[in-house]
């Protein structure tokens, strides 16, 4: 029994030093109000330009200005003709226009025709892309 006698004060001892030398947050690891996330942008920068929503569509195309963008492929501009004609068949008071677009794997803002482009896309009630594949 004797032998036992200082184990207790070596126990308190390792308990004091728990209490006071560790921090709180490691003995107590289900206590996360400390923890703190940081949202970090992938790409390193952001874009300084709001963001802006789909514009909505039209109910109906009579009356309307619509434009026809038929991109650089060989077939793109005979489905913009069949398209026009078609249109204006079935919508003979709209206007339908073509920009055709000759520059490849260039977006058309980018290219020397940026203000004829913008001409033309503000003046349309809705645009619709062909892809001539």
């Amino acid at each position: 029994m004797r032998r036992f006698r200082y184990l207790w004060v070596l126990g308190l001892s390792v308990i004091l030093a728990a209490v006071f030398l560790i921090p709180s947050g490691v003995l107590f690891a289900l206590d996360s109000s400390g923890i703190q996330y940081k949202v970090l942008n992938p790409w390193g920068e952001t874009d300084p330009r709001p963001l802006k929503g789909i514009s909505p569509r039209p109910n109906n195309l009579s009356g309307k200005k619509i434009g026809l963008f038929a991109n650089y492929k060989r077939a793109a501009l005979p489905i913009a003709g069949s398209l026009q004609k078609r249109l204006l068949s079935m919508y003979p008071d709209s206007e339908v226009s073509i920009y055709h677009s000759n520059q490849w794997n260039v977006t058309e803002i980018e290219t020397e025709n940026r203000e004829k482009f913008k001409k033309w896309a503000e003046e349309n009630d809705a645009v619709i892309l062909l892809v001539g594949d």
